[in-house]
């Protein structure tokens, strides 16, 4: 008897099991007999509705992301990066272009002075625009950088056709003769009709010098198709020529430091000379830097409620029209002895499917739109990978529209629950 006692409860487990694996092939299998032959409009317009608010939130999060980890310029091979801290106390300007590391061409010759450090260089971007061999002014992204005679690669591009050091700066007097060299990105060339030897003419939108109105460059490389850059119109030059361009030699500013060698050694060094700016150890697009931006976590979260809310608020409205639709089979799985909770299961797996779906959907439209805006940000005045994809868009983004669904279901669940056999049977 205690032998029958002890089955009962896995017995009941069993059949629970099984009775919910059928509640779910059945929902699966009405979702899809409504989605392609019966009410295929109904649902192909929730789907559509979540897979647009999800692309949606999928390119704004990549625009903040990009935003918060500073776009195409950070990708290089160095081992780590000094950056300004948002609210540190250091020499930096705090304007449109956000904060700037200052005296950083003295505080490089310092850490490379340290045991264990490579080479270090601080990095200074600036969006210029160089005249065409056609005549044209274009927009193309400088990055600044002190070359050595190591092959390095910042902003995806190769520092070796670079002569190497950086005389300009002459100790801070930036009196010294110029190298007047430049290297392009492929689309960069390919945008200003340039091949190496061409000599090209600087214009930094006013911010040059008066006595250096139109100063050149020569290209002494075009990088190979399928280097780094993200296919964005950018150029290394010396950092020193770019900041007497710029302005940025009062102070000797930049954006950020650039270490190589020795992981430990160079943070040791980083965090001795800048000891309130951010040190990081070389790695991919990071995430969690969207919490360390506060525009960037602004934008993020109120793409996120927005999409929330919007998202919730359609699936709703549809699928409630579709329960409502729905009485009759609703009444007849009661008739032949479905609980209410089995009911009212199909709807929210319903729910969760057509959800599902259209997340799906949007990650795919979303990585499109992250690609169109980039290309649209290189055609125009704003040069270079305005907006990344990072795998955790996906789960973030399945697990966004998964919770609209649950915020929208009560409703259709109010509409089921309101079913009667009795009234189903008299209409």
């Amino acid at each position: 008897m205690s032998d029958e006692a002890d089955d009962l409860p896995t017995d009941a487990g069993s059949r629970r099991r099984t009775r919910w694996r059928g509640v779910v092939g059945l929902t699966f299998s009405r979702w899809w007999q409504r989605a392609t032959r019966t009410t295929t409009g109904r649902i192909a317009s929730t789907i559509a509705a979540v897979a647009l608010t999800i692309a949606l939130l999928v390119v704004v999060t990549g625009v903040a992301l990009a935003l918060a980890d500073g776009g195409v310029a950070n990708k290089d091979d160095a081992d780590v990066r000094i950056t300004p801290e948002e609210s540190g106390t250091l020499s930096s300007v705090d304007g449109v272009e956000g904060p700037r590391l200052g005296a950083t061409n003295e505080r490089a010759a310092t850490i490379r002075s340290r045991d264990g450090v490579e080479h270090a260089s601080p990095v200074l971007v600036e969006t210029a625009r160089l005249e065409s061999t056609d005549g044209d002014p274009r927009p193309v992204r400088l990055i600044g950088i002190v070359p050595d005679e190591e092959s390095r690669t910042v902003a995806g591009l190769s520092t070796t056709a670079l002569e190497s050091g950086d005389p300009h700066y002459a100790n801070g007097s930036y009196d010294g003769p110029r190298n007047g060299e430049i290297v392009l990105s492929p689309t960069a060339a390919e945008r200003l009709d340039a091949t190496a030897g061409d000599e090209l003419s600087v214009s930094m939108g006013g911010t040059e010098r008066a006595s250096e109105a139109n100063p050149s460059v020569t290209v002494a490389a075009v990088a190979d198709e399928g280097a780094g850059g993200g296919g964005a119109p950018i150029a290394l030059v010396h950092l020193s020529e770019l900041q007497s361009f710029s302005g940025a030699d009062n102070g000797e500013l930049a954006d950020r430091l650039l270490l190589w060698g020795d992981s430990e050694a160079a943070q040791l060094a980083a965090a001795d000379t800048y000891p309130a700016a951010a040190v990081e150890v070389a790695g991919g697009t990071d995430p969690s830097t969207l919490f360390e931006d506060g525009l960037a976590f602004a934008t993020s979260v109120i793409a996120l409620l927005v999409g929330v809310t919007i998202c919730a608020s359609f699936v709703a409205t549809t699928m409630g029209m579709t329960v409502d639709e729905d009485r009759r089979t609703l009444a007849v799985l009661e008739s032949v002895g479905f609980p209410t909770h089995s009911r009212l299961a199909i709807v929210v797996v319903s729910t969760g499917i057509t959800t599902l779906v259209g997340s799906i959907v949007g990650i795919g439209l979303g990585m499109a739109g992250i690609v169109a805006v980039n290309a649209v940000a290189g055609a125009t005045v704003a040069p270079g990978a305005v907006a990344h994809f990072h795998p955790v868009f996906v789960p973030y983004a399945i697990v966004v529209a998964l919770v609209a669904g649950l915020v929208a279901v009560p409703y259709p669940l109010a509409v089921a629950a309101r079913t009667s056999v009795l009234e189903e049977v008299g209409r």
